[in-house]
C-alpha cells in the first residue's frame, strides 16, 4: 500500500501540480535528509539509487500528504 500511496503523489506532482512545491523527506543512512522532489529524482536516479522506502515523508508547501508509520 504504501508504494502505490507515494506513487499516486508522485504521479500527481510530476504530470498534474508540478513540483515545485513538493518535499521529500528521506533516510540516508543514519541522518534524514529533506530535499525539493526536482532534486530527489535528480540524485536518486529515478529510484535507482534511492528506493522508495527510504522516503519518510512527502509534503506539499507544509501539509504532509505522506507520512511512514514506525514500526
Amino acid at each position: 500500500m504504501t508504494k502505490g500511496k507515494i506513487k499516486e503523489i508522485l504521479s500527481k506532482a510530476k504530470f498534474g501540480d508540478g513540483m515545485v512545491d513538493y518535499k521529500i523527506v528521506y533516510r540516508d543512512f543514519e541522518k534524514i535528509v529533506e530535499v525539493s522532489l526536482g532534486e530527489f529524482v535528480k540524485i536518486s536516479g529515478n529510484f535507482e539509487s534511492i528506493p522508495m522506502s527510504r522516503i519518510q515523508i512527502i509534503k506539499k508547501k507544509n501539509k504532509i500528504l505522506f507520512q511512514k508509520t514506525m514500526r
